[in-house]
C-alpha cells in the first residue's frame, strides 16, 4: 500500500519509464508521509487502440482526473 499503476501509449524507454517511477514513488511517500518500503510502482504501455478498453476497466468513481471529457 499504496500502489500507483500508470498507463501510457507504448515508445518511452525504460529510463525515462523508470525516471517516472521514481518521482511519482518520491512524491507519494512525501505526500502521503508512508515509509518508502510500502510504494510501489508499475507502467504498462497500452496500445492506442487498446486503451479505451484499458480505461474502462477503471471504475469512473476512481478517475480523479480526465482530460478526455
Amino acid at each position: 500500500m499504496p500502489h500507483i499503476a500508470v498507463m501510457m501509449y507504448p515508445g518511452r524507454d525504460e529510463e525515462v519509464k523508470k525516471n517516472l517511477a521514481h518521482k511519482i514513488h518520491a512524491l507519494i511517500v512525501e505526500e502521503l508521509k508512508v515509509p518508502e518500503g510500502v510504494v510501489s510502482v508499475s507502467m504498462n504501455d497500452i496500445e492506442k487502440e487498446k486503451f479505451p478498453e484499458a480505461m474502462a476497466k477503471i471504475p469512473k468513481e476512481n478517475i480523479v482526473i480526465d482530460f478526455n471529457k
